[in-house]
């Protein structure tokens, strides 16, 4: 109920937000060693009654000590406003919200007619708003991104923890239960952002095989996916697959595809496992020894893929965020056969890097909205410029005709776009930069290096490799070299299929 019903908005917690803050854990620092055995427990607590009966003997009321205590109870972790705290938000505001309807000059203490001059000490309603905007960025920036159902799925956890703590007996299926709901959390990020059947044929590995064994898993055990086979008792313990609330748009160019949305799912789910491998020590005293591996795989196998969504989920925004279709229309429509070195990039390289500003200025307008990591601002550009290189080696596929001018063209073109990219992101190296140079420079292969050069470089399509033998070899070898070359491009291509 609460995934279906969540719009993925963030829920302002303090920048110093800790679980054990929360009343479900506040028992982990009350709880008494496990190797303290219970039959001894009761003398120290008799103990405790004694001291303060003799603490009253003499006058007092005990009951007044629970008011000290009163703050203790209360539990404060949301964030006012962005602020860290109620002072910090009330010095912002009192200035001028309780009076903001009346004009700046009847609040002054004396009205000058003629000069029209504020007193000196008057601090203008404009400073107050970029000083509240200011305070409120700095308190954002390393508080952590939760929603309410990650808030939820926590307090949840610590209730099922404080069942373990005194249910020893049921330890294990507790912990089995506290495991399933982290799966069904991961699934349904999983479901509602990352699924996507461009993957496969992206060739970019975004899902690895851990993370894609943890899914199938949860799918099997746990997803009611109303199979005619299952029997009443299979599907009694499964649950059925959730759905995104129509609320959440991830169709919109404006907002990047829901990225605002994306990053407080997937950074919320990250939250989560760090939560989880907090507590793992704690877990591991109550859990039977025989019952152990079950934990420890729990955590190897599934805790530990949560960050390993980000590159399925963020994979998404990127492919959609800049037109590389429009890219290749662009580098059709280039001549390559030419006789002379060029001196000036093609326009092709103008438009791309206008799209990574526009992407780049978008990414600024999302991070006012939530908190953008560094971790998913490096996949996010990652991708993008990965997209971006692996479009530029298929545009230069294409090509029907090429001159040795052409080739030297294709380098300036690329050199051009490095150049200008870098100023734009920190990230470091390039990624994909020598998958671009590479297939540029194997135009000037003689015809025994291009045999090794397709054995050694199968990253690259078949369509890719046939097209540097035809144009780049065309000229200057015979039919039958050619033909023994496509062959090898044809052996290598035929594991795959």
């Amino acid at each position: 109920m609460f995934l279906e019903n969540e719009t993925w908005e963030l829920c302002p917690v303090k920048s110093n937000f800790s679980i054990a803050q929360l009343h479900e854990f506040r028992f982990m620092g009350q709880c008494r060693s496990p190797s303290v055995s219970p039959s001894r427990q009761p003398e120290s607590t008799e103990l405790v009654e004694l001291c303060l009966f003799e603490q009253y003997l003499q006058g007092g009321n005990p009951f007044e000590m629970q008011i000290d205590n009163k703050e203790e109870e209360t539990e404060d972790v949301l964030a006012s406003n962005g602020y860290e705290s109620d002072e910090l938000e009330k010095s912002v505001y009192q200035d001028y919200d309780s009076d903001s309807d009346v004009p700046e000059e009847l609040k002054q203490d004396y009205v000058d007619e003629q000069t029209g001059d504020a007193p000196v000490k008057s601090v203008s309603r404009e400073t107050l708003r970029s000083r509240k905007r200011s305070d409120y960025n700095l308190n954002r920036a390393n508080a952590p991104i939760l929603t309410n159902t990650t808030l939820n799925v926590i307090r949840l956890v610590g209730k099922y923890m404080q069942m373990m703590n005194i249910l020893k007996p049921i330890a294990f299926d507790v912990i089995h239960c506290v495991s399933q709901l982290f799966d069904y959390y991961l699934y349904a990020v999983y479901t509602f952002f990352g699924r996507n059947d461009m993957y496969e044929s992206s060739g970019l590995g975004l899902i690895s095989s851990r993370l894609r064994t943890t899914l199938s898993r949860i799918q099997e055990s746990l997803i009611d996916m109303v199979s005619p086979h299952a029997s009443p008792e299979e599907r009694k313990e499964k649950v059925p697959s959730p759905h995104l609330s129509q609320l959440v748009i991830l169709t919109s160019s404006d907002t990047l595809y829901g990225l605002a949305e994306r990053v407080v799912a997937t950074e919320s789910l990250v939250f989560l496992a760090e939560q989880f491998e907090f507590l793992q020590p704690h877990l591991d005293t109550t859990m039977p020894s025989a019952k152990k591996p079950f934990l420890q795989q729990f955590y190897s196998q599934t805790v530990s893929t949560a960050s390993e969504l980000r590159k399925p989920i963020y994979w998404i925004v990127a492919a959609k965020a800049i037109d590389y279709e429009q890219m290749l229309l662009l580098m059709a429509g280039v001549k390559w056969d030419i006789k002379e070195i060029m001196s000036q990039h093609n326009v092709y390289v103008d438009v791309l890097l206008k799209e990574f500003e526009k992407f780049n200025q978008r990414l600024g307008d999302v991070s006012r909205i939530v908190r953008i990591p560094l971790p998913v601002s490096n996949v996010l550009w990652e991708h993008c410029i990965r997209l971006a290189n692996r479009t530029l080696v298929e545009g230069y596929a294409n090509v029907k005709k090429c001159s040795n001018e052409g080739r030297a063209l294709m380098q300036l073109d690329f050199q051009q776009f490095l150049m200008k990219l870098e100023k734009l992101t920190d990230l470091r190296p390039i990624p994909d930069k020598e998958f671009v140079e590479t297939y540029i420079k194997a135009y000037y292969l003689t015809e025994n290096d291009m045999e090794q050069f397709i054995k050694n470089h199968r990253e690259y399509s078949m369509k890719q490799l046939t097209n540097l033998v035809n144009v780049c070899l065309g000229s200057h070898i015979n039919k039958k070299a050619r033909q023994k070359l496509l062959a090898a491009i044809d052996d290598i291509d035929r594991p795959k299929r």
